[in-house]
């Protein structure tokens, strides 16, 4: 039985997402899949085609290149976000060129609710609901750890966080809800695979058998300085297995050290993180909720900046990674994670609390206030039909 009592008219769902990383795609994709097997009707599409092709290269290769080569400014840039002053005003401009665009998918598809999965996508989407020009539910599903001005709008219907530790971060600093909505990653990063399956995967990777193994995540772009924290990892006494995503230059530098293993991109990260001990990552965003849903320990180590650091204190704060801030503390943290037990917390399913939007009656909350009806009971929805990213005519 279908889980919307109105009519037999499948729900839509706009899923608004953005192509830097792979964060953020990671989650609208695992968000359209729930639903699409839960029969709504989702289409996906990327923040980053309905700006400007300056703007969008500005937004996808500044980031990257800002945090590689001046982090310090990123830093700035990021702190200065919060104080809504110049930076504020030009993250605006670039939304406010976006409305006209982002209106449209969201009227061809008739949409009864559009989700962000990206910040940007948020203040856009929180602008049009505040000026009458969007009349969907608008949810905002946070892929970072920690809430900031970027992600949080007061127009937006419902701000969906992974965890309470972010619920009550961005409760206390932005006073507004936040409802704690579980992970977005696939069912298979729960799934404990076979011995046999991970020793044939050791094997092939070469991995030695007398020493705990740390996976070291940068994210798709492999940002950071990860080849100091492999150094700093084998150093403590554990085989650094270091995920180098796309970045081919991190690669080949990980691999003049003996004592690392270093890989390129990777579909079978869940069979790694089933392999690994403890994770050991720089910025809190989708490896930090895979490792959750595996019930992989997970230590923060020399952080990215901006959304990095703000991520590393979430989570510090909370225990759920602790931020080691020295070799030593990093070497304490790792070994005290090796041989814990695997939890993995009952945390509900996003997608649930997205059909329970889909299905509130018309006229559902007022902009600016949590949605009303009581969520869908949690438990997995499986993948009707999700339509590939494209720019609306």
């Amino acid at each position: 039985m279908p889980p919307w009592p109105r009519d037999d008219r499948r729900p839509r769902v706009l899923v608004v997402s953005g192509s830097v990383g792979a964060g953020h795609d990671g989650a609208a994709n695992e968000l359209a899949a729930r639903l699409a097997t839960a029969g709504a009707e989702v289409v996906v599409r990327d923040f980053l085609a309905a700006v400007p092709g300056a703007a969008a290269h500005l937004l996808r290769e500044g980031y990257t290149g800002t945090v590689t080569h001046v982090p310090l400014a990123f830093e700035f840039l990021f702190r200065r976000l919060e104080r809504r002053a110049l930076c504020w005003q030009a993250e605006r401009v670039i939304c406010a060129r976006a409305q006209r665009t982002v209106a449209a998918w969201a009227a061809g598809l008739r949409a009864d609710v559009v989700v962000s999965t990206y910040p940007l996508a948020s203040q856009t989407l929180g602008e049009l609901r505040a000026a009458g020009r969007l009349p969907a539910t608008v949810i905002t599903y946070l892929t970072d750890p920690a809430a900031h001005v970027s992600w949080v709008h007061p127009a937006v219907d419902r701000h969906l966080t992974v965890t309470a530790a972010t619920a009550a971060q961005g409760a206390a600093d932005y006073g507004l809800p936040f409802t704690v909505a579980g992970p977005l990653v696939p069912v298979r990063f729960s799934s404990l695979p076979s011995p046999d399956r991970l020793a044939a995967v050791r094997e092939v990777l070469a991995l030695p058998r007398d020493r705990p193994v740390a996976l070291l995540v940068g994210g798709s772009l492999g940002l950071g300085d990860v080849v100091r924290t492999a150094r700093a990892v084998a150093a403590a006494g554990l085989t650094p297995l270091v995920l180098c995503g796309r970045n081919d230059r991190l690669r080949r530098s990980v691999a003049r050290d003996p004592r690392a293993v270093a890989l390129g991109w990777r579909t079978d990260v869940h069979l790694l993180m089933h392999l690994a001990d403890v994770l050991v990552q720089n910025a809190g965003g989708l490896s930090f909720t895979e490792a959750l849903v595996a019930g992989l320990p997970t230590v923060t180590y020399r952080p990215i900046p901006g959304h990095g650091r703000a991520n590393a204190g979430v989570l510090d704060a909370a225990g759920l990674a602790p931020w080691a801030r020295t070799p030593e503390q990093l070497a304490g943290s790792l070994h005290a994670a090796v041989g814990r037990a695997r939890a993995v917390p009952a945390l509900p399913d996003p997608a649930a609390l997205v059909l329970s939007a889909a299905v509130a009656p018309p006229g559902g909350p007022a902009p600016g206030r949590p949605a009303s009806g009581r969520p869908v009971p949690g438990g997995q929805v499986l993948s009707g039909r999700a339509t590939p990213s494209g720019r609306a005519a």
